[in-house]
């Protein structure tokens, strides 16, 4: 089952500098053209792992019948609650099994049968504080149960309690001759990765994948070790693995468009960016496909400014703009797009939208500076540029862009 990812996205990577043609202009002005900057490379926040969507099928977790904690006649009273579940009438057998641990509270199995109704009740919370009592009353009684251990690992995993959940994933995967279990593992990569252990995570996903081929998740989580680690060629070819194996993967074809961007932002100009530049059109197609949303469009258009695609660009993102609330990431790459295209009143329109929404970002006022002083507004490109060389005064193209400008501001 998929959930909600995040979808908003942060800066990264590299800049990579393109000119138009619009010596006329400035040849009029008196002046140089000014360096133009295509929006940076940006990539989604890192989703935390609940948020991604977990193997699919994935094994319905059942107890198999064990010996009581307590005593016989306990043991006989958990029968009607072991048959309910068998019969997938979870809360029936949640409510008898609690109502018999509550009459016995050391009954392990009416714990256990109580926990893994609520797992498939996706009550995980109470199936793992069912769980962990059913264990320990099963130590106690030296007869630990392997399905309640595997289950108990599971409900802590989607409880997001990792570092109870490891050991146990540890135990279900590590188990005298069991057969490898493409969830466990996944699970138990889960875990390592959110408890600061990377290389045993992409251990545990490597093996998740071998055990199924098609497990998309660990595949999703190898794209993503990947990407932190820069290798996005590694990334890009585990992420398209996970969106081959399921097509709906949303946050797959997410990070694959990011992985794209940021190979073709490195590789600068030339024919490997444009390659890539068009995967991550088709990429970010799929994921509209899924999720036509404002993070999504504005991913779109990113990857067709990358392709000079710029009538599509604006296209993809207009209705998402003409909303108040639209995000300044929005408006500034609606603006980049009408400003390539050679629409300049359009152009400033977004782009002074964009500064209102995020005043800090530098990349809007050297956008905006650009096309103030196309369209021989020099004044207000002059305070846009300045504005730039505030918020970033290292930058000299800036300081470069302002002095060029300043004799025209009158």
């Amino acid at each position: 089952m998929h959930h909600q990812a995040i979808q908003r996205a942060v800066i990264f990577g590299a800049s990579i500098f393109v000119t138009l043609g619009v010596a006329a202009t400035f040849a009029q002005s008196g002046s140089t053209r000014p360096r133009r900057v295509t929006p940076t490379a940006t990539t989604v926040q890192n989703p935390t792992p609940l948020e991604t969507p977990t193997p699919t099928p994935v094994p319905t977790p059942r107890p198999a019948r064990v010996a009581a904690t307590s005593s016989s006649a306990s043991a006989a009273d958990t029968t009607r609650a072991y048959a309910l579940l068998e019969q997938k009438q979870y809360e029936e057998a949640a409510r008898e099994a609690k109502r018999i641990a509550a009459i016995d509270p050391k009954n392990g199995e009416a714990w256990k049968i109580a926990g893994f109704a609520e797992f498939n009740l996706k009550q995980y919370k109470e199936a793992a504080t069912d769980l962990q009592r059913a264990l320990e009353l099963q130590r106690a009684a030296g007869q630990e149960d392997a399905n309640t251990v595997d289950a108990l690992g599971q409900a802590y995993v989607r409880t997001e309690q990792f570092e109870p959940a490891l050991p146990l994933l540890v135990a279900a995967t590590e188990r005298a001759g069991a057969k490898p279990d493409a969830v466990l593992l996944y699970y138990r990569g889960l875990a390592e990765f959110r408890t600061g252990k990377p290389t045993d995570a992409e251990r545990s996903f490597n093996a998740a994948v071998k055990a199924d081929p098609k497990n998309a998740a660990s595949h999703f989580y190898l794209g993503r070790l990947a990407s932190e680690r820069n290798q996005l060629d590694a990334a890009i070819t585990a992420l398209n693995r996970a969106t081959q194996s399921d097509l709906r993967f949303a946050e797959a074809w997410t990070l694959l468009t990011y992985s794209y961007l940021r190979r073709a932002a490195q590789a600068g100009a030339g024919p490997k960016a444009d390659a890539d530049y068009l995967s991550a059109i088709r990429a970010s197609d799929s994921l509209l496909k899924l999720r036509n949303d404002e993070a999504s469009a504005a991913l779109h258009a990113q990857a067709l400014v990358g392709a000079q695609q710029y009538a599509r660009a604006a296209l993809a993102l207009e209705r998402f703009a003409a909303n108040p609330n639209a995000q300044g990431t929005t408006l500034y790459l609606l603006g980049v797009a009408h400003s390539r295209a050679k629409n300049l009143p359009k152009a400033v329109a977004a782009l002074e939208r964009a500064a209102a929404k995020t005043p800090d970002d530098v990349n809007v006022y050297r956008e905006l500076g650009y096309a103030y002083e196309v369209s021989k507004q020099y004044a207000k490109a002059l305070a846009a540029y300045e504005k730039g060389v505030t918020l970033a005064p290292a930058e000299a193209d800036l300081k470069e862009s302002a002095e060029r400008v300043r004799p025209f501001a009158k």
